[in-house]
């Protein structure tokens, strides 16, 4: 994320690699720290912290490389490691028996594991928490190798369809946690959501998939209580991708009742179009949310799509409370020129199916009655028929009760 900011400029050079500094710190790192700082202050020998901290990584590093041998080279060994599971012997009850490996080889597996993943090496962290969460019986330490499989996965950056397995499954295990704290449960998913956002404009299928993840309720509420901030990234989601468009009322409403904890351009622009219908300052915050998106670390990929099917959510609204529209006037709400924003229309009336034509001589969209949907006919009679015939039973039911007393008077 700071090589991010870095090569978009947004911030000073030498702030950027201090904060790159601090962090590489606190890992295993140390000779990549060690560069950055000899890189900020040439000709100056690095500070006494740094060197003690790497005689203590290199320290850390030969004890566990003797402590782990006898399990490392049994997990490293793929052969013998596929012909245990293939007889069902690979857990640590055989192994104890068998070949002296015991509960503790597997909790130093893990200490191992993380050492390698702050060292940078994530394939071999990997492969070491899958076999560890193979061999341990601790749950609580199974279900923390799931958070490690998945941070390792996202920072290869090579397999999003690995990824998207790895959310998937640390999400049916928060949920399996019957027994944790509510709090803590919901702090989880928080923390779910924030890593699923790397999958947002990496995996094919990103946009939708995180969206479907935040509407859950749960998921929705952990977004309302602790990270309002999601939104944005909901929005984005929600705007982005044509199947979810039936989600933008719900969106919208969040939004507003959200307003006083977070608010940005991106939020701001669907209140403005859905729940003010004032498309000046839509068009305006349209504008804005350009170049939010484009210094966002997770939607930088994804400016060309929302600003395309941001104009197209305008146009559509503009077009239903109007029934001509200057072309000009709808050019300049579009953010276009008025040539291309006339070819753009075209496309739009096209592809949307609307009862439109375009009078290039008066410079005008004429937009006719649009024919209601067939399916939402169906609904809408379906509807009166059902509120009719709670009428009439209530009719009925008024005049037998009527009849009724009637006749006990008699």
């Amino acid at each position: 994320m700071l090589d991010f900011l870095q090569a978009k400029g947004i911030y000073e050079h030498d702030e950027l690699q201090r904060g790159k500094l601090k962090v590489l710190f606190n890992t295993n790192m140390v000779d990549l720290a060690m560069d950055i700082f000899s890189s900020l202050h040439p000709g100056e020998s690095c500070p006494a912290n740094m060197t003690e901290r790497r005689e203590k990584v290199m320290g850390e590093f030969n004890t566990l490389n003797e402590e782990v041998k006898p399990i490392l080279d049994l997990v490293q060994d793929s052969g013998r490691v596929h012909e245990l599971k293939q007889e069902r012997l690979f857990n640590i009850t055989y192994l104890q028996q068998h070949l002296g490996i015991g509960p503790h080889h597997v909790d130093v597996l893990q200490r191992y594991a993380k050492f390698r993943y702050e060292c940078g090496h994530y394939d071999h962290a990997e492969n070491l928490l899958v076999q560890f969460r193979l061999l341990t019986t601790d749950n609580e330490k199974a279900f923390s190798a799931m958070w490690g499989k998945l941070a390792c996965a996202i920072l290869k950056t090579s397999d999003w369809d690995q990824v998207l397995e790895d959310i998937n499954a640390l999400k049916d295990a928060i949920e399996a946690r019957v027994t944790t704290p509510a709090l803590l449960l919901m702090q989880q998913r928080c923390w779910l959501m924030h890593w699923s956002l790397f999958i947002l404009g990496n995996h094919p299928n990103g946009r939708h998939v995180l969206a479907e993840l935040f509407f859950q309720d749960r998921y929705l509420n952990a977004i309302q209580t602790l990270a309002p901030h999601l939104l944005r990234y909901l929005a984005v989601a929600v705007v982005t991708s044509p199947r979810l468009r039936g989600r933008l009322k719900d969106l919208v409403r969040v939004i507003g009742v959200e307003r006083s904890n977070y608010s940005d351009p991106i939020t701001r622009f669907l209140e403005a179009l859905y729940t003010q219908c004032h498309f000046e300052d839509a068009q305006q915050l349209l504008q804005e949310c350009a170049t939010v998106l484009d210094n966002d670390f997770f939607l930088s990929n994804s400016e060309q799509d929302f600003m395309k099917n941001a104009r197209l959510y305008i146009f559509e609204t503009y077009c239903r409370i109007h029934e001509r529209i200057d072309l000009r006037m709808l050019a300049q709400k579009l953010g276009m020129e008025q040539i291309a924003a006339e070819k753009w229309i075209v496309k739009m009336v096209s592809d949307a199916q609307l009862n439109a034509k375009i009078d290039s001589q008066s410079g005008h969209v004429i937009l006719g009655v649009q024919p209601p949907d067939v399916y939402q006919q169906v609904i809408e009679k379906t509807k009166g028929l059902s509120f009719r015939s709670y009428v009439l039973a209530q009719n009925i039911e008024k005049r037998n009760l009527q009849a009724e007393e009637e006749h006990r008077r008699g």
